[in-house]
């Protein structure tokens, strides 16, 4: 994300249509001579061919996702190589030994099973090109996590978000106020541009939402406060475009941060971004106490996802209890 998401979007299709365009015939022969040679770079450029052009999600695919794609079908392909695999022919029981040598290694059943979806993936290329039929992946049993998500990677605590806040420039302030007040995901945040921003309705319309859904989520003071900061400095500083923060890549997002929980000693307590959009929204949940209403916040489709997002409190029944007659 180093560029526009119209010039990154357009690389991806670009590439994409180098390989879709070619005929049948060819493009069968380049993904069977790559999965012979178990060419890892030429198998990762037909998966990102077929997930940029004939997926649902298409060029809107995150470059998180895409990275995690990336790892899992590297991983494939170096056991397949380790392992003598036919990947045009696997074994009936070689798929379910690669999960099982996965989860052997040490690895967390989130992460398992981001690496058997990244294979199934290649495996829906090489059939989307015409190099196989085969579908290894379909019935393999994944490792499942019992630990919720929450539990895994809780909110942030309200002191390390003021802490970080009282040290923070004004735009890591913007990223962080974006993240734990308007629940907004890297991604999304990172997207924000100044037009999409009504400070005066105390509105910002998320653009570029998961799945491409836009949302419009309120403003907090704080956040409004901020953005006001913010472009005050841009209009001594004209010729820094339409976006909102300056950098926009994940790893310098991410960079500065970190570099900031430094500044604060609290290096340790810093988990990525994530936690600040379930510390938003476990604050709006407590406030409403209504999943549904905090779903929309943060553009879920689905409120059971929204459940593994929000911390309650473990005696939060405890008054309604005492009262039992």
């Amino acid at each position: 994300m180093t560029q526009s998401i119209q010039a990154y979007t357009g690389d991806r299709l670009a590439q994409a249509r180098a390989l879709a365009g070619l005929t049948d015939e060819a493009l069968r022969v380049r993904a069977i001579t790559a999965a012979r040679d178990k060419a890892f770079e030429d198998l990762w450029a037909l998966t990102l061919a077929y997930l940029s052009s004939d997926t649902s999600a298409g060029v809107k695919l995150s470059p998180h996702t895409l990275r995690a794609y990336r790892k899992g079908v590297q991983v494939l392909v170096e056991h397949a190589g380790a392992n003598a695999w036919n990947l045009l022919h696997p074994g009936r029981r070689e798929p379910s030994l690669f999960v099982a040598s996965l989860t052997a290694s040490g690895l967390k059943p989130a992460t398992v099973q981001a690496r058997v979806a990244a294979a199934g993936a290649l495996y829906r290329a090489l059939r989307w090109a015409g190099a196989t039929d085969a579908d290894p992946f379909a019935d393999v049993k994944r490792p499942k996590d019992r630990t919720k998500g929450v539990v895994k990677n809780p909110p942030y605590r309200a002191d390390f978000v003021q802490a970080m806040l009282t040290e923070a420039d004004v735009q890591e302030q913007v990223l962080l106020l974006l993240l734990t007040h308007a629940g907004l995901r890297i991604a999304e945040a990172l997207a924000v541009e100044w037009e999409h921003v009504d400070l005066g309705r105390r509105r910002l319309l998320v653009a570029h939402g998961k799945g491409d859904k836009a949302r419009i989520v309120p403003l907090s003071a704080r956040l409004r406060e901020a953005l006001g900061a913010l472009q005050a400095e841009r209009v001594a500083a004209p010729g820094s475009g339409g976006r909102v923060l300056s950098f926009r890549a994940y790893s310098t997002a991410y960079e500065r941060l970190q570099r900031l929980a430094l500044r604060c000693g609290m290096v340790q307590e810093f988990r990525g971004f994530h936690a600040g959009r379930k510390y938003a929204g476990t604050q709006l949940y407590a406030a409403v106490k209504d999943f549904t209403r905090v779903a929309g916040f943060l553009g879920h489709e689905q409120v059971d996802t929204t459940r593994r997002y929000v911390e309650l409190p473990e005696d939060d029944l405890d008054d309604v209890v005492e009262g039992f007659r």
